[in-house]
Order: structure tokens, then C-alpha cells, then sequence
């Protein structure tokens, strides 16, 4: 009989994060990986990609009792429901409309949001409470608000450090890539420090700037970031008060639980 394991995934633009929980722990969050984007990847490459990361942790494959699956990659989902049932025996949950997330959507169109942006809003709201704003560092930096009562009001959408970086060095022949770091000083002596303190301080001071004119229509709010960047990010922003790495993770198990009761009463 198969354990109350879940198997979580995020299928972004640039990266496909997985995270596995297990209700059957107090501490339900197990483990997590993060993998490139492969398009062109196919069900039988994912399978063994899975098989692989579940056994280099010493976790059976067979305890996975349900799959639930983000994508901002449409033309991926039908590779990983084949894998799901291939894998598993049973479909993957999907995150998309017709699923419960509580959550009132304020959008002009829901059906325009990000599957990715819900996820994050849900999980936001469910661990530090509303009003609130929800930053992803990801392909997009993506602001999200959630009001006090728990609405998902809408947001902002700006291109991400990594886009904005190839964008540059594509077009102008005289800089290099360099590591999102900090510099020695915010004036660069060097192409590299220059390069880092506009990359580094720059998006920080974005943020804070979004932040602040979101909070003149939001009201006071929290501010928390998620995603691969964003760790420092906040240590150079002034409104960032928290980071929550796998949060997009966590609004998966979530909505999960939200939509598969009897999941949830394992834990009782």
C-alpha cells in the first residue's frame, strides 16, 4: 500500500522545481530539487530523470500517492500526465480553473493569471495572513496582492534579472556575463563591479519602489519574496521583510489539501 506521499511541481519557464511531502512526518516538507527546462525533453527522459532523483535520496518511487502539477509550460503538461500515469497509475492534479483555492480572483479575466502567481498568493496569504505582497524572482519578477480578507487582487509583472542580463549582453558586445554579487561599492571601478551594482542594487531598488507605490493603493502590508534570487535581493531591500524559498512549493500542498480532503485526514 502506497504511503501518503505527494509529489509537487512547478513547471516554470527556466526551471521545473519539485518538492515531495509526506503527512505521514511532522515535518511533511521531505525534499527538493530544482531542474533546467527542457522542452524538447520527453516522457521517457523524465521518467528516468525521477527514478534517478528519488533514488539518489533513498526514497521509493512507489510511496508517491499523488502528483499535483503548475505549469506556465503548456505544451510540458501532456509529457508529465503521461509520466504521472506511466509512474503512478493515476493522473496528476492539475493547477488550473475548476480547481478550489479559496481565493476570490479580482483579475479583469482570471483566466489571465498565472497558474504560478495563484499558487504563490494562496501559500502567501496561508502563512503570513493579508494584506500581503507575494515577490517571485523567477524568469518574470512577478509582484502579487492579497487583501486583507484574503482577494487576490492583481499585481505586477517586470522582466527578471537573468532575462534582463542575456538581453544586455546580447546587444552590447563590450560587457561579459558576470555573478549576480555584491560589489565593493555601489560606484563600479570595474566593468564586473559596475555590471553587479546595477544588477544587484538596481532590481533591489525596483522592488522597493513597487513595493512602496503598491502599498499607497494596498494599504501597510507585508512583503515577502520566493525564488532564486531572492535571497539577495532582500538583503539589499528596504521592504522585503521575509523569505520563503519554496513557497511556490508549499501553495501546491495547499491547493492539493484543499482539493483532496481525505489527504488531510491522514493528519488528524
Amino acid at each position: 500500500m502506497r504511503a501518503n506521499v505527494l509529489l509537487a511541481v512547478d513547471i516554470g519557464n527556466t526551471n521545473v522545481s519539485m518538492g515531495v511531502f509526506d503527512w505521514r512526518l511532522d515535518d511533511a516538507f521531505r525534499d527538493h530539487w530544482r531542474l533546467s527546462t527542457r522542452r524538447e525533453q520527453t516522457s521517457d527522459e523524465v521518467t528516468v530523470t525521477l527514478r534517478a532523483l528519488f533514488s539518489s535520496t533513498g526514497m521509493p518511487l512507489e510511496d508517491v500517492s499523488h502528483v499535483i502539477i503548475s505549469t506556465t509550460v503548456p505544451p510540458l503538461l501532456p509529457i508529465w500526465e503521461r509520466v504521472c500515469n506511466k509512474l503512478f497509475s493515476r493522473p496528476p492534479m492539475i493547477v488550473g480553473p475548476g480547481i478550489r483555492t479559496g481565493m476570490p480572483i479580482r483579475y479583469e479575466n482570471p483566466r489571465e493569471v498565472g497558474p504560478d502567481r495563484i499558487v504563490n498568493s494562496v501559500a502567501a496569504f496561508k502563512l503570513h495572513g493579508g494584506p500581503i505582497i507575494a515577490v517571485d524572482f523567477g524568469t518574470a519578477t512577478t509582484f502579487d496582492c492579497v487583501s486583507g480578507s484574503g482577494e487576490y487582487l492583481g499585481g505586477a509583472i517586470f522582466p527578471g534579472i537573468h532575462i534582463s542580463m542575456e538581453a544586455l549582453f546580447d546587444r552590447a558586445s563590450m560587457l561579459h556575463r558576470v555573478e549576480v554579487a555584491r560589489p565593493k561599492s555601489v560606484i563600479g571601478r570595474t566593468t564586473t563591479e559596475s555590471l553587479q551594482s546595477g544588477l544587484l542594487y538596481g532590481y533591489a531598488g525596483m522592488v522597493d519602489s513597487m513595493v512602496k507605490r503598491i502599498r499607497g493603493e494596498l494599504g501597510e502590508s507585508r512583503c515577502i519574496a520566493t525564488g532564486g534570487l531572492a535571497q539577495r535581493i532582500a538583503s539589499e531591500s528596504e521592504c522585503i521583510e521575509h523569505v520563503e524559498p519554496f513557497l511556490t512549493l508549499e501553495g501546491l500542498r495547499i491547493l492539493f489539501e484543499m482539493n483532496h480532503p481525505e489527504a488531510k485526514e491522514t493528519t488528524e
